[in-house]
């Protein structure tokens, strides 16, 4: 099993912790902290508790063939949509959380194989996102991915992947890159990482392409 430590809460000029608690310790610890911090008006806020789901950092790409004009997307069921009441079976990207001792581009490239059984060649970084502000720690470094797409049937399907391990049952799908930046802008994309990928395919698309163009 992969290492991830957790380290300490990074010390803030304007912030003052008051107590830290480690309420579960599994996987993904939960700490409850009690805390005060610097408001706009430049007093101490009252003390405030907060639950915080420790999961650390992560990586994430948008694996393009600027050649074909394609992505290549994953689908997989999450148990946390169908708490939430929204179809189980996601859309995404190829992401994972980062090891330690690794560094988000490679975590990126060992996600690829491990989700997609695809090598990825050259990387850029797109941004680093916190997904859950109000409850969690996870920073996602969301990357695009150059690729030469996988053979695909009539349906995009390009294949199934995943971790036997860790039980993961991933099915690959080929996209038209338009089609799928029409589904981010439509909001048909519950997955938050891939929507901010394709909105951002669909911003600078035409620049990748140029730099990704073959010689």
């Amino acid at each position: 099993m992969p290492t991830r430590t957790h380290p300490p809460i990074p010390s803030h000029p304007d912030v003052v912790i008051e107590s830290q608690q480690r309420v579960w310790d599994g996987r993904f610890p939960l700490d409850v902290v009690k805390f005060r911090h610097r408001r706009f008006d430049g007093l101490l806020s009252g003390t405030k508790t907060w639950e915080t789901w420790r999961r650390g950092k992560a990586a994430a790409v948008l694996p393009y063939d600027p050649a074909a004009d394609v992505v290549v997307l994953i689908e997989q069921f999450r148990f946390p949509a169908l708490v939430a009441g929204i179809e189980p079976v996601l859309v995404e990207l190829p992401a994972g959380l980062v090891d330690d001792g690794e560094s988000p581009d490679h975590t990126a490239r060992r996600e690829m194989i491990e989700e997609m059984a695809l090598a990825v060649g050259e990387l850029r970084h797109i941004g680093s996102y916190l997904l859950t502000p109000g409850g969690a720690d996870e920073v996602c470094e969301l990357y695009v991915g150059r690729v030469t797409a996988p053979h695909a049937d009539a349906n995009g399907i390009a294949g199934h992947a995943g971790m036997a391990a860790e039980h993961e049952d991933i099915r690959v799908r080929v996209w038209p890159a338009q089609k799928a930046i029409d589904a981010a802008l439509d909001g048909r994309l519950s997955n938050s990482v891939a929507g901010l990928g394709l909105m951002w395919l669909a911003a600078r698309r035409d620049q990748i392409r140029a730099a990704w163009r073959p010689a």
